[in-house]
């Protein structure tokens, strides 16, 4: 099982007019503690030259019960998923809710992919809210297997 963090980090980024500004962005890892979430979130920023200096001002715990990432997506949604089963000892239908990371471009790309995923489901579900999430990237467990990936395409 992940466990995911949530990592805001402050830093300076010129903008278009060539003028320096102070800009927030929230990264994901995939770590055991907030201290390794910190040790990996800076590890991983480090290798942005452009980025220079930047304060880790904040980590909390996410609540994701799966992260569904898609090569064509360029921004992450949140999306809330409902399973519905039947209980047979109380005759009466269950709705479990649960909550997801997309990738994808816009909101109709995250629920398509949604479903795609989540079509080999036994369980009857509904998509009832998405929503597109601040977050910038996730490293992780999601990372390596990119880093993966393009070391196999790499060596055919």
């Amino acid at each position: 099982m992940n466990n995911w963090y949530e990592c805001k980090v402050k830093y300076q980024k010129v903008d278009e007019n060539g003028k320096q500004k102070a800009v927030s962005e929230i990264y994901m890892v995939d770590a055991v503690s907030f201290t390794d979430a910190e040790a990996q979130i800076t590890k991983e920023l480090e290798q942005y030259a452009g980025l220079g200096e930047f304060n880790v001002v904040s980590i909390k715990t996410a609540s994701y019960s799966e992260i569904v990432p898609n090569e064509s997506g360029d921004r992450w949604f949140k999306c809330k998923a409902v399973f519905i089963s039947f209980d047979e000892k109380t005759n009466k239908e269950r709705r479990t809710s649960s909550n997801m990371l997309v990738q994808a471009t816009d909101v109709k790309d995250a629920y398509e992919v949604l479903s795609k995923a989540l079509s080999t489901s036994i369980a009857d579900f509904t998509i009832p809210a998405i929503q597109e999430s601040s977050i910038m990237d996730i490293f992780g467990i999601l990372h390596d297997f990119d880093k993966a990936d393009a070391k196999e395409k790499s060596e055919e």
